[in-house]
């Protein structure tokens, strides 16, 4: 499989089960995506939304329902996983214990039938590039799991492969080491200057390694846009719900300007941004981040100023979330390093901008 491709093209791919009824029920429903050389690029939702089924089709364990896949102009799909040629990363590792550290990165090499020196001179590359040379002879029982992920990551790379697919592979490590690999895996990726797909549920790890994001729910693209799009401007109710926006409250437009747009309910009037068709007398919902609210001064004009009771306390070190009750007895989760008590009044206010407001999904 050659190198230097241009791009991965997934057209309409869709991959269908049995269901135990007997009808066919779609893992993945017409994922559509270019993908150039060199980017990395992040699949992310929760369990059982399609990102490793597309990650599977990709790589050619699964077998497509419909659709296709080329690289440039080859379709890929038709060809068997090893005719591909792809990298891939496990969330188990998949190491083998009985064999050296060198061994283990070497030995898709040795299938391939790479001659000795040349599989010497790659493993030894693979080694230094993630950082494990002083470690090519030990079993990979006496490494630490990041040291493990990282003879992963050497040998999908090491037989050169045109696209390295990642499913989930920092799940079973700690937070500190699940940091620490973040940052590795982008240095790997930029030194190949080849492309990364990788599977996540996990949005601060899509947010901080990706280019581009692609947010599936129920086998379907949501959204795919660059992470600070995704993060701050969410397609739909279901990926703002996904991306951390904890508040949500159910009101009624009031009325609309351009994308200024006032709601009420719940004894409350704010004025946010509308996200979609929103005519007067629209059942919406009002979506805002803990990290968005302000806490302001009592009797301090802010906007959207809400006035409300503090419930609750989770101290979080720096800041603390915090939970506001409201006098229309609404629930507001605020993220805020101010000093707060339970039981006493608290006023916040909600930039217009952060405060997004789609159209309520149909039961």
């Amino acid at each position: 499989m050659k190198h230097d491709f241009k791009e991965l093209k997934l057209d309409r791919v869709t991959r269908r089960f049995a269901h135990a009824g007997g009808r066919a029920v779609a893992a993945l429903d017409g994922l559509s995506i270019t993908i150039p050389r060199g980017e990395f690029v992040a699949l992310l939702g929760p369990s059982g939304c399609g990102k490793s089924t597309a990650l599977n089709c990709i790589a050619g364990l699964l077998a497509l329902s419909d659709g296709s896949i080329h690289l440039d102009d080859m379709r890929i799909d038709v060809l068997p996983p090893e005719a591909r040629g792809f990298g891939m990363v496990f969330q188990n590792y998949a190491l083998f214990p009985h064999m050296s550290v060198r061994r283990n990165i070497g030995f898709g090499l040795r299938m391939r039938g790479v001659a000795d020196a040349e599989a010497a001179r790659r493993v030894d590359a693979a080694l230094k590039l993630v950082q494990l040379a002083g470690h090519a002879d030990k079993l990979p029982g006496q490494l630490s799991g990041g040291q493990q992920q990282r003879v992963a990551i050497a040998r999908a790379i090491v037989v050169e492969p045109p696209l390295v697919l990642m499913d989930e592979p920092l799940s079973n490590l700690d937070a500190k080491l699940r940091l620490e690999m973040r940052s590795e895996i982008r240095r790997i990726h930029r030194n190949l200057g080849r492309s990364t797909i990788y599977v996540t549920h996990d949005q601060d790890e899509a947010l901080s390694l990706a280019d581009r994001i692609v947010v599936m729910k129920d086998g379907t693209a949501r959204q795919v846009a660059a992470p600070a799009e995704v993060y701050a401007n969410p397609a739909d109710l279901d990926v703002a719900r996904f991306m951390g926006y904890r508040n949500e409250l159910a009101l009624t437009v009031k009325r609309r300007d351009g994308e200024r747009v006032v709601v009420e309910g719940e004894g409350l009037t704010l004025t946010g941004t509308a996200k979609g068709e929103l005519a007067p007398g629209t059942r919406a919902r009002a979506m805002l981040r803990p990290d968005d609210i302000v806490v302001a001064d009592a009797g301090a004009a802010v906007p959207n100023a809400i006035d409300g009771v503090v419930d609750a306390i989770e101290y979080g070190g720096r800041e603390s979330l915090i939970d506001v009750v409201t006098q229309g007895g609404a629930r507001l989760h605020v993220r805020s390093a101010a000093a707060a008590e339970v039981g006493a009044p608290l006023r916040v206010g909600i930039p217009e901008s952060r405060l997004l407001v789609y159209r309520e999904a149909a039961a």
